[in-house]
């Protein structure tokens, strides 16, 4: 299970910040299978298999396959 640096674990939903933006969110954790509705796993599933994807609003999409300290957990969010 991937975590961030503060030590909660990531769960699909989540509301992240990365610099400036704070209004990413966690739309699949490749992991455990995990994909929201607007993501869904037909459309990633054997592309990328391991890690996490957030969407940014400045960002777009980016894919971690470990999580980086930059990336700051916020609140828990509903599974898009």
């Amino acid at each position: 299970m991937m975590s961030y640096a503060s030590g909660e674990t990531v769960k699909l939903g989540d509301k992240v910040s990365l610099g400036s933006d704070y209004g990413g969110t966690v739309v699949i954790i490749f992991d455990t299978g995990e994909y929201s509705t607007d993501y869904p796993e037909a459309q990633w599933g054997g592309y990328l298999t391991k890690g996490v994807m957030m969407n940014f609003p400045l960002y777009g999409l980016i894919h971690y396959e470990e999580m980086e300290p930059d990336v700051k957990f916020i609140a828990r969010g509903a599974a898009p």
